[in-house]
């Protein structure tokens, strides 16, 4: 029976002397909870898990595009899109995106997300050469105006190629590389990271009866096979991050046992990324219609992210959630740069 190790993560300066830093980064942990199918949850000591368990959960995370990854990093989001759930159509112009990101450096932004097709529920897919007539132009003006990476946010080969040719330093797959057999080749070749998010079924359909036999450990082994795959397709596991996907072919239970056990996915040795923000099961639970409205639960669940070691939080909402890290490292004392 496969067993998973999720870490019990804490932070600040009050630690024990026999903690372990969790990923070279700002959280230690003492003990982990142990997973098995079919089996109840079970507390150990950290130092009694399988030697090859705890190198991964204690190993330090490289750099992600020239990111350090023992501190949080703030992805922005940027969609140049006519119909992303949130801001769809505010920044088409390619002068208003630039400048939206220019806003987004200044509130704290160490990382921006470009994407051209809306992978909101019930979207429909765009053609390649429109998300590149929409994403590329925007790549080439950040980055000709300021020193910061830049993701593509794509399931597309064609389109990441014109994003790296345009300056981008970083892939952003929701489909794992699993949508377009040639894109694993153009990151490989690129030598760029990339992100790995789990996502069942296609944004058309992934809110129709999503079903899991157990989300949280679904989820971990999808991500550790497309891992796997990537790193058979000559992509370096130092370069890949995983994302669990919130929202994507996940109701909101599935979304809140995804949060409480955030920590498990630190075992698959490789960066985690988190996007949550503003996503309905957000307004569901603490009221807000409109996107806009979903601010406050947003910038808490980034918080929970941080809390539990995450190191790249994507989101809108820079300032505030900058904010939030602020106070919290104020608060706790814990080191988070």
């Amino acid at each position: 029976m496969k067993t998973y190790f999720r870490p019990i993560v804490q932070s600040g300066p009050d630690r024990p002397a026999d903690a372990l830093t969790l990923a070279g980064g700002w959280g230690w942990f003492r003990d982990v909870a142990v997973h098995q199918r079919g089996a109840a949850q079970r507390m150990i000591a950290a130092s009694n898990i399988p030697s090859d368990a705890l190198e991964r959960l204690t190993t330090p995370r490289g750099p992600i595009a020239g990111l350090q990854m023992d501190a949080p990093q703030l992805m922005g989001i940027l969609n140049v899109t006519p119909d992303s759930f949130s801001d769809g159509g505010r920044y088409l112009d390619p002068a208003l995106a630039v400048g939206h990101a220019g806003d987004m450096i200044r509130d704290g932004a160490t990382l921006i997300d470009i994407g051209g097709e809306s992978t909101r529920p019930g979207a429909d897919e765009v053609p390649a050469a429109e998300e590149i007539a929409r994403t590329a132009p925007v790549i080439a003006g950040i980055t000709g105006a300021a020193d910061i990476p830049i993701s593509i946010d794509t399931r597309k080969s064609t389109v990441a190629a014109q994003a790296v040719s345009a300056g981008a330093a970083m892939i952003n797959d929701v489909a794992a590389l699993s949508f377009d057999p040639d894109l694993a080749d153009v990151v490989a070749q690129s030598g760029l990271p990339v992100c790995l998010m789990h996502a069942q079924g296609a944004p058309a359909t992934m809110q129709t009866d999503p079903t899991y036999d157990n989300v949280l450990l679904d989820v971990y082994d999808f991500l550790e096979d497309r891992i796997a795959f990537a790193i058979s397709k000559g992509i370096e596991r130092d370069l890949i991050v995983v994302d669990p996907g919130i929202g994507f072919g996940k109701t909101v239970a599935h979304n809140l046992a995804l949060l409480r056990g955030l920590s498990l996915f630190h075992g698959l040795g490789c960066p985690i990324l988190l996007g949550a923000s503003r996503k309905r099961f957000i307004g569901t639970i603490g009221g807000g219609r409109d996107p806009t409205d979903r601010v406050a639960g947003s910038v808490a669940v980034a918080l929970h992210g941080l809390r539990q070691g995450v190191q790249i939080l994507r989101v809108h909402d820079i300032f505030a959630t900058k904010q939030a890290f602020d106070l919290e490292q104020a608060i706790t004392g814990a080191a988070l740069a």
